[in-house]
């Protein structure tokens, strides 16, 4: 009897444990709480207010330094092949966002959809995930923003630059190693100021990140418009290089050339892309997510889709993939314009002071992304309490704000920026790989709910965004599906450890056996 009582005993939390990590949040409690406007978070956001959020993630550190170091080190001039790739993995996938986000219009992005769809373990995976994409991101741009500060002091003020013991990390050595690195001060500067301003209110946000997208975008079209008398016709004779092995200055190889070096090429430029997903994490912000997230989502994406293929059309035809090799590997936007367009030096001290913009309105979109995805995490008891705390006059998840400042600034000040790589993108593709699986997990779990946009020819498109994303994953290496392994290892630790104790709804189920 002792025995038998012991089974049915171990089978019943055997049964719960495993059940547990797949109990779905439903789709009637995610409407509920978006209902909650006393409690919940304050809606100012327009379709306008999107499309500008979206294009302030996406136009920034990708065009001005990733496009140049994917041509020299993956494909070369054919690099726009490899921008329309990782655009038609976006298009995808934001396909199948936008009838996610208008129908769950909650903040939280792919973590709350991926509740409602496949459970609370994959939805933490993915929440996982996008801190790894949303943190690490933050703090990659606020290092690079460091970098172009001293450019701007330099080359455009013509005052002396800030000490390199103070703008670079202590595991950073000058090149002939007689300096050392103490901390970042500018890169931890801008991510606290940009935090400050995300809990004084979203909207005063979406203020000043327009206004830095309507300077950056007229500095890239202007580019393009420009430079486009200037292509050399000889740096696009090949426009797809044979299929070869580069070696960078650092002794890594890189597959270039030929399909590989396409699709190195986009797993590179994708972190081009990755803000426009942070459009959805403000989906309980927005005056009509159900309309105004597909507009912002989509429309955001179209207009920097178009905007990247030409200005890497015009950059590869101006500079030569040696110069992005060599003296051109740093500001290589600004080294381009100094070489070869004459009479454009005023230009390229413009490119300048836009990347410092366009850098800061990508911090404060990841900054805002990584806070409600603390904020959804928390109120599901996943992450301590804390973390949903509102602003009882900002109506801002402030606490949420001011841990992600402490994990973004540490990062930014003492970690080099070359550490992390290409995570942020790997991160991201995974992430967009479980969206679009939840479009077909839904359309077969709840065929009834309304849907205001509904992504067209499924299960084809979400089947063809998981194969899209998943070649650009294969493109980037097998350190990086390391690195993924070892952050996700990290984070079923802390599942076990903490958040599946204390998960309201798992709890909720649990008084109900």
């Amino acid at each position: 009897m002792i025995i038998l009582l012991a089974y049915y005993g171990f089978k019943k939390q055997f049964n719960y444990l495993i059940m547990g990590l797949f109990t779905k949040k439903s789709i009637e409690l995610l409407m509920k709480e978006s209902a909650d406007s006393e409690k919940g978070l304050k809606r100012t956001l327009t379709a306008t207010s999107l499309i500008s959020l979206g294009i302030g993630a996406i136009i920034g550190a990708g065009l001005f330094v990733r496009t140049a170091s994917a041509a020299a080190q993956n494909a070369g001039p054919s690099v726009t092949l490899g921008f329309i790739v990782a655009a038609i993995g976006c298009a995808l996938a934001g396909l199948c966002y936008a009838e996610l986000s208008s129908s769950i219009p909650i903040a939280g992005s792919a973590y709350t959809y991926s509740y409602a769809t496949m459970g609370e373990f994959i939805a933490w995976i993915i929440g996982w995930d996008l801190i790894l994409e949303y943190a690490v991101g933050a703090a990659t741009v606020g290092i690079a923003w460091s970098e172009y500060l001293n450019n701007l002091l330099t080359n455009v003020i013509g005052c002396k630059p800030i000490p390199f013991e103070l703008c670079h990390s202590p595991f950073e050595h000058s090149l002939d190693g007689s300096l050392h690195g103490y901390i970042n001060l500018p890169a931890l500067f801008i991510v606290s100021v940009l935090t400050l301003l995300l809990i004084r209110g979203t909207q005063e946000s979406a203020v000043v990140n327009s206004i830095i997208v309507v300077a950056k975008v007229s500095i890239v079209i202007m580019i393009i418009v420009f430079g486009w008398s200037f292509i050399n016709p000889a740096n696009h004779a090949v426009y797809i290089p044979p299929a070869s092995t580069y070696v960078d200055h650092q002794g890594l190889s890189h597959n270039f050339g030929g399909i590989m070096g396409i699709l190195g090429a986009a797993g590179v430029v994708f972190f081009a892309f990755i803000g426009f997903d942070a459009v959805s994490t403000a989906a309980q912000e927005a005056k009509n997510p159900k309309k105004d997230m597909p507009i912002g989502i989509l429309g955001s994406l179209a207009v920097c889709t178009v905007l990247y293929i030409l200005f890497a059309h015009v950059l590869t035809g101006i500079a030569s993939i040696e110069d992005f090799r060599t003296t051109g590997k740093e500001a290589s936007v600004a080294f381009a314009i100094n070489k070869y367009m004459i009479g454009y030096g005023w230009l390229a001290k413009l490119v300048t002071v836009a990347i410092l913009g366009g850098f800061s309105s990508v911090i404060l979109v990841m900054l805002l992304g990584q806070s409600r995805v603390f904020y959804s995490m928390s109120k599901d008891g996943l992450l301590p309490n804390i973390f949903s705390k509102i602003h009882p006059t900002y109506k801002t998840p402030y606490k949420a704000s001011l841990y992600t400042l402490i994990l973004v600034g540490l990062f930014a000040a003492f970690i080099p920026g070359d550490i992390v790589g290409d995570m942020t993108s790997i991160g991201t593709l995974f992430a967009f790989m479980l969206v679009c699986i939840a479009v077909i997990v839904l359309r077969k779990t709840n065929p009834e709910m309304k849907r205001e946009f509904r992504t067209p020819w499924v299960p084809f498109v979400p089947i063809m965004g998981v194969i899209v994303c998943g070649a650009m994953i294969f493109g980037l290496g097998w350190t990086n599906w390391l690195r993924l392994i070892v952050w996700l290892l990290i984070g079923f630790i802390i599942y076990f450890g903490y958040s599946k104790k204390h998960s309201k709804l798992n709890n909720s189920k649990s008084t109900e056996l």
